[in-house]
């Protein structure tokens, strides 16, 4: 993955085969902990959502400092060795947990006039345990900072500042717009 600084990225992976790569409860909290502790100082996170197989992340690069975008590459892949390691051992498997390549997006413009593809991203990871079928409303799924933006959880791994000013939405405008589905059209010209 090449990164730029300032650059706004969607960073995703998914379980090797599709399978699962969180077990449970603590399993998510854990790699939280390592996307705190390994990630933060490269990039600030802005938005994210780990699904039972999957994880999504909007992360905006920091500026460049001693070499540190390269370091970001490197950090995401201590990250997911290191959660590997740990499920393994939780799980007495073996092998790959992960895909080989993580991949990161770029996400530059706007939809529309109004709409930015920082903010569709944010929607299509926010809408992804929906479409899965694991919960009835965006507000039910625990493992997204989509709890944090609606203020019914007071989380403090994202930037909800930053976000704000690059998406070109205020907060009420936001929920509002997370509750309608992205199109597929719309998730293809995305991805």
């Amino acid at each position: 993955m090449e990164f730029i600084e300032d650059g706004l990225y969607h960073i995703y992976n998914r379980g090797n085969n599709k399978q699962q790569i969180f077990f449970t409860d603590e399993n998510y909290l854990f790699f939280l902990k390592k996307v705190r502790s390994g990630l933060l100082p490269h990039c600030e996170i802005l938005s994210y959502c780990l699904m039972p197989n999957h994880f999504h992340l909007i992360v905006l690069v920091k500026r460049i400092e001693d070499g540190r975008i390269r370091d970001l590459n490197s950090a995401i892949g201590i990250l997911l060795r290191s959660y590997t390691r740990a499920v393994q051992k939780q799980e007495n498997i073996k092998g790959s947990l992960f895909q080989q390549k993580t991949k990161a997006k770029k996400l530059v413009g706007n939809v529309n006039e109004t709409i930015t593809y920082l903010s569709v991203c944010a929607h299509y990871i926010y809408q992804n345990p929906l479409k899965a079928g694991l919960v009835k409303n965006l507000n039910d799924w625990a493992y997204s900072s989509y709890l944090d933006y609606a203020g019914t959880r007071n989380g403090t791994l994202c930037n909800q500042e930053l976000f704000y000013a690059f998406a070109g939405v205020d907060k009420e405008q936001f929920l509002i717009e997370s509750e309608t589905f992205v199109s597929d059209k719309l998730q293809k010209d995305l991805f």
